[in-house]
C-alpha cells in the first residue's frame, strides 16, 4: 500500500512539473526610457542639476552629456557615446547650442523624441545661424570675449544681466565662474541630418531670453512643428523654472510610444 501511495505521489509531482514547465513565461518589461540632456554654449552638464532630481523623482532616468564645445562633430560624438550606452529608448533634450547637437545626434534609431529648450534647430544642411539671420542680435551676444584661438566666453556682467538674469546673483556668479568656452566656428557648421523632420519634438520658448531672440525661438518651434510651451524665463529655464522644464520633458517621455514606455515607467516610479 505504501509503495502504491509513493508511486501516485511521484506521478502527481511529475504532472505538476509538466504543467508548470508548459506555462509560458511572463514577457520581460520593456526597457525604461532614458532622458539624455545636452547643455548649450558657455555652460556644462551642471546646467541640469535642478532638473535631474525632479525627473528621477518621477521614475525617469536622466543623464547629462559633457560637451567639449570644440566642434559640432565633437559634441555630437559626446552625445552619441551616452546614447549608445543606453539599453532602451532615449528622449534627447538640448538647450541653446545643444539644440543643434540633438538635431544631428537625434537621427540615432534609439532616439524617440526631441525636446528643445530655447534652442537652435537647424534644417538639414544648415548651420545654427542660418535660421536666425533675420532676427536682431541678442544683447548677450553683442560683446563676447574671443580668445586668440577662436573660443568665446562671456564677461561675468553679461552672464548676470543677459544669461541668468532671473537667477539669484550668487547662482549667476557660479554660472559665470564655471562657463565652458565655445568655439566660435561651431555656429557656422552645418548639420547633415535633421532628426526633428521625422521624430516628434517639443520646444520651450523662453519669453524674456536675452541670448536667443524669443521671436526666433517661436519661428524655430513652428518650423519643426513642435509641441510648444512658453515660459516667462530667461535663457536658462532649466535653472529658473526647473519644475516646468521637467514637466515638459516628462510629457515627451510619456507621450512617445506609450505602450512601450508606460509599463517601464510605472515599474520605476516611486510608491
Amino acid at each position: 500500500m505504501k509503495f502504491a501511495t509513493s508511486l501516485l505521489a511521484a506521478a502527481l509531482l511529475s504532472a505538476s512539473a509538466t504543467v508548470l514547465a508548459a506555462k509560458p513565461a511572463k514577457p520581460p518589461e520593456p526597457p525604461a526610457p532614458t532622458v539624455v540632456l545636452v547643455h548649450g554654449a558657455f555652460a556644462d552638464g551642471s546646467s541640469w542639476r535642478k532638473v535631474i532630481p525632479l525627473l528621477e523623482a518621477k521614475g525617469i532616468k536622466a543623464i547629462a552629456v559633457q560637451n567639449p564645445l570644440t566642434s559640432l562633430q565633437d559634441d555630437v560624438a559626446a552625445a552619441k557615446r551616452v546614447i549608445d550606452a543606453q539599453s532602451g529608448p532615449v528622449v534627447l533634450v538640448g538647450h541653446s547650442w545643444g539644440g543643434t547637437v540633438i538635431t544631428q545626434a537625434g537621427a540615432d534609431v534609439k532616439v524617440k523624441a526631441l525636446v528643445y529648450i530655447a534652442a537652435f534647430a537647424p534644417s538639414n544642411g544648415a548651420s545654427s545661424r542660418d535660421d536666425i539671420k533675420g532676427f536682431p542680435t541678442s544683447p548677450g551676444l553683442e560683446n563676447p570675449i574671443e580668445s586668440p584661438d577662436g573660443y568665446l566666453t562671456l564677461a561675468p556682467q553679461t552672464i548676470l544681466a543677459d544669461f541668468v538674469q532671473d537667477l539669484p546673483p550668487k547662482d549667476g556668479l557660479v554660472v559665470a565662474a564655471s562657463q565652458t568656452p565655445v568655439r566660435a566656428a561651431n555656429f557656422d557648421e552645418k548639420v547633415s541630418a535633421a532628426a526633428w523632420a521625422s521624430k516628434p519634438a517639443w520646444y520651450i520658448v523662453s519669453e524674456t531670453d536675452r541670448m536667443l531672440d524669443p521671436d526666433a525661438q517661436r519661428a524655430l518651434a513652428s518650423k519643426i512643428r513642435a509641441h510648444t510651451v512658453s515660459l516667462l524665463s530667461g535663457h536658462v529655464p532649466m535653472l529658473s523654472r526647473a519644475d516646468d522644464v521637467a514637466n515638459v520633458i516628462e510629457d515627451a517621455v510619456r507621450s512617445v510610444e506609450p505602450a512601450d514606455f508606460h509599463g517601464a515607467l510605472t515599474a520605476l516610479s516611486p510608491p
